[in-house]
């Protein structure tokens, strides 16, 4: 199995991630006319009541207004279908490449040497196979249309505000490097509790097993205090371990919401100067502040893109770590899938067989010797008559 998930995402799935990337790339150009069609129907429609000159035809301002909200919807629409489309394939996708992991989970099983199975309890396996892989979907659709595709819209809504004005672009990435500092470090914090917290739940799901298999047991000596302290002591530790890891989620979101809510007060501040003095149109601080908003949505999905993949990653580990394999004749293994070489198959030798049919002895001290390839078909002589 490949060490890490974005080796197995690209050998794999390589085409489809390329398609999903040429898809979310035609999606900046409409973006981008969204983002200009308010200032353009605020300063040229709403604000100038006198007729316009469209591609050699003179519209009222009312035909005007309308001309650019119908380009505004059919912007939107496209928006929307181009948005509905990466997201049907990006879901097939992902239920694929989940589909082919488990696959190649189950194969990394059959291999087991017989002691491991000894060692392993058959629910932790299941676990692994079918709960423990499901979260991996998510990534994998995503691993390259999200960043791309979060991240372009970013970059294009930060264009238009720096066209507007230098000040306001600057005004809206001031505290982006604050969130860079501090959300990474509080990721990692939460990655460690929850490589505890899948490693604690694992372990109570094989204690389960071990006790629902020896309930009998169990109740013959008496020991059910002792389990049920046993228990109390693992659901404890695991308490403990998302109690902590709540704290530091939700704090983490919460100094993103505020740091996120602030940038607003610099627009207001900046940008109410700006067209106080001249220079800065309301359309334009209106514009902006509309496009701010919506690129609150894409850096909040890029950093909650970062957790996936922090989780993700220490998911795919854990289960290469669990399905892996030492000192393994893949030699060995290959016989077993592609079948038998009969160079390799030792003849097939029969000594005194006694058949019988409803008390009727049919074959009696029967001797022979069957070689690889040969067919071997016994019929009895008065079968007929019987």
């Amino acid at each position: 199995m490949q060490k890490t998930i974005n080796q197995f995402i690209w050998k794999y799935s390589a085409r489809q991630q390329i398609v999903l990337a040429l898809m979310t790339i035609a999606y900046f150009p409409a973006l981008y006319a969204m983002l200009e069609l308010p200032k353009i129907i605020i300063n040229s429609a709403i604000s100038v009541s006198r007729p316009h000159e469209v591609l050699g035809f003179t519209l009222s301002p009312v035909g005007f207004l309308v001309l650019l909200c119908v380009i505004y919807f059919i912007m939107y629409l496209v928006n929307g279908l181009i948005k509905l489309v990466i997201n049907i394939k990006k879901g097939v996708m992902g239920e694929r490449m989940v589909r082919r992991l488990r696959y190649k989970l189950i194969e990394q099983l059959l291999r087991f040497p017989i002691q491991r199975f000894r060692k392993t309890s058959q629910g932790e396996i299941v676990s692994q196979i079918t709960a423990e892989t499901e979260p991996l979907n998510g990534y994998i659709s995503d691993a390259l249309a999200l960043p791309l595709f979060q991240g372009g819209t970013m970059i294009t809504i930060l264009s238009f505000m720096f066209i507007q004005n230098v000040w306001l672009g600057l005004a809206s990435i001031t505290l982006i490097p604050l969130q860079i500092f501090v959300i990474p470090k509080l990721q990692y914090q939460i990655n460690i509790l929850n490589r505890r917290r899948v490693r604690h739940i694992r372990q109570l799901s094989e204690h389960i097993g071990e006790t629902v298999s020896g309930a009998q047991a169990i109740r013959v000596h008496g020991v059910q205090r002792y389990v049920l302290a046993n228990f109390s002591m693992r659901m404890d530790k695991l308490f403990t371990i998302r109690y902590q890891l709540y704290k530091k989620k939700f704090l983490m979101k919460f100094l993103n919401n505020f740091i996120n809510q602030m940038t607003p007060f610099f627009f207001y501040l900046i940008g109410g100067i700006l067209v106080l003095k001249g220079q800065l149109t309301l359309g334009a601080l209106v514009a902006s502040i509309a496009a701010y908003k919506d690129m609150i949505s894409p850096w909040n999905e890029l950093l909650k893109y970062y957790q996936i993949q922090q989780d993700a990653k220490i998911k795919y580990e854990q289960l290469v770590e669990q399905f892996d394999i030492d000192n393994t004749d893949e030699s060995d293994y290959h016989i077993q899938v592609e079948g038998p070489d009969h160079q390799t198959i030792l003849p097939l030798r029969f000594t005194d067989v006694v058949t019988e049919d409803n008390g009727h002895r049919i074959l009696e001290r029967l001797n022979f010797e069957l070689a690889a390839g040969e067919h071997l078909a016994i019929i009895e002589a008065n079968a007929d008559k019987r």
